[in-house]
């Protein structure tokens, strides 16, 4: 009998290893194409097919899954997009031309551009913040000036909060400008900058699978002027009053964008005006959401992505209503990670339900101010909060590292030893 396999465009270092695990446990074998395979340490480590090709050429790829098809039954094609948004895209196209089920890559193609889909959703009359689009400084200038300080510069072209940041007065605007525009910052298209109102209020994701809200998270950030998560709680705690208000407006951008299939998530902030868009991201996301709704409600979002990819019946059925907590171990300096330890103490504390490490003893630290200054993440869950905000705490006592600072020339350097305190309760808001 044929294989049948699960395409894969490209890794992800969060959830491409869970992935696989679940196409496993589907009774699939998960082959993985990518311009660079080795940069993904998972597939070699669990001995995962891998193949080199050129995953930004949409007919080498074509190329690439018609001869695989010639030895395994293709069941589905889908994907991540990481850095590049355009793999998702890819994912569609190829889901389309082997006529497999998959997003359609139109909608994902305007959901990349910031700007496209700001319009779309405003067209719709989705509460968002104000926003323009600027080409260059003098742009950015002036569109803060209309908006007013303070105000988010963003690429409109982007993911994992690389290149965002909060400019609070005309120093720091001039100078994330200068950084964006001079040459520092990679881009994936021509340089387009999103200047947007900064929307002050509490922050929610709301996890959808098709036009379903499977869960809604609340998060809090690292210090301004980044956007790198801190702390994550599932569910939110909300009245029924203000859940019904952002699942509906959550729903709403779902036709504005020509969504509907598939996994995604609608990030908001909780202003005086009540729920606002900051954006919609029509895939699974990375980090630590999945295992984080997982935990509180018992939906595994990748298991069930890939019923769909495959054409088989989902479940978004919860199974249990905890209270899942995450909380992210991020590195507060520059330098080299001489050991780090204790996480397997940690994972051992009754009601942990994950800790990950993502990067190693003795690797560089350079710190980016997004989603790459994280070191790992510890998951808890339990059915009071109480008792989740106390297993975290106690999972995270337990994990310590040590980063040596990178010495001036002719200076010596000094290990700074770090753990993490978890809040107790929800921290102020900070993005």
């Amino acid at each position: 009998m044929t294989r049948r396999a699960l395409i894969l465009l490209e890794g992800h270092g969060s959830i491409g290893l869970q992935y696989v695990k679940a196409a496993q446990r589907l009774g699939l074998h998960p082959i993985t194409l990518s311009a660079d395979p080795t940069q993904y340490d998972y597939l070699a480590a669990e001995g995962i097919e891998a193949m080199q090709v050129d995953t930004d050429n949409l007919d080498a790829l074509i190329h690439k899954c018609s001869r695989l098809r010639a030895i395994y039954g293709i069941a589905g094609i889908t994907g991540f997009s990481g850095a590049d948004e355009s793999v998702y895209v890819t994912v569609g196209k190829l889901c389309r031309h082997f006529d497999l089920p998959g997003p359609n890559p139109e909608s994902i193609e305007r959901c990349c551009d910031k700007f496209t889909q700001r319009q779309l959703l405003a067209e719709a009359g989705v509460p968002m913040p104000a926003y323009r689009l600027a080409a260059n400084a003098t742009d950015v200038e002036s569109s803060a000036a209309e908006i007013g300080l303070p105000v988010v510069l963003k690429p409109a072209v982007g993911s994992g909060s690389m290149g965002v940041r909060l400019c609070r007065n005309a120093h720091e605007l001039a100078e994330h400008t200068t950084y964006l525009l001079g040459g520092q910052h990679i881009w994936q298209s021509s340089p387009k900058i999103l200047v947007e109102e900064f929307a002050q209020g509490r922050f929610f994701g709301a996890h959808m699978m098709g036009n379903e809200v499977i869960g809604i998270d609340t998060a809090d950030f690292d210090p301004p002027p980044s956007f790198v998560f801190r702390h994550l709680t599932c569910p939110a705690p909300l009245t029924e009053d203000e859940y019904e208000r952002i699942v509906n407006v959550s729903l709403s951008c779902l036709p504005a964008l020509g969504l509907g299939w598939g996994p995604m998530t609608v990030e908001l902030r909780w202003t005086k005006r009540g729920p606002v868009v900051i954006e919609v991201n029509p895939r699974v996301p990375g980090g630590t959401s999945p295992r984080l709704v997982q935990a509180a409600c018992g939906v595994d979002l990748i298991t069930e992505h890939i019923k769909l990819v495959i054409g088989e019946e989902w479940d978004l059925r919860g199974t249990h209503s905890h209270i899942a907590a995450a909380q992210c171990l991020n590195a507060d300096r520059d330098g080299i990670l001489e050991w780090i330890d204790g996480d397997s103490r940690a994972a051992a504390v009754p009601g942990v339900a994950e800790v990950k490490l993502y990067i190693k003893p003795k690797t560089p630290i350079v710190r980016k101010g997004d989603h790459r200054d994280r070191i790992g993440h510890v998951i808890a869950a339990s059915p009071s909060r109480a008792q989740t905000d106390a297993i975290l705490q106690c999972a995270i006592d337990l994990i310590h590292w040590s980063i040596t600072p990178f010495s001036p020339v002719g200076g010596q350097e000094q290990s700074v030893a770090c753990h993490i305190s978890a809040p107790t309760q929800a921290a102020p808001d900070e993005r």
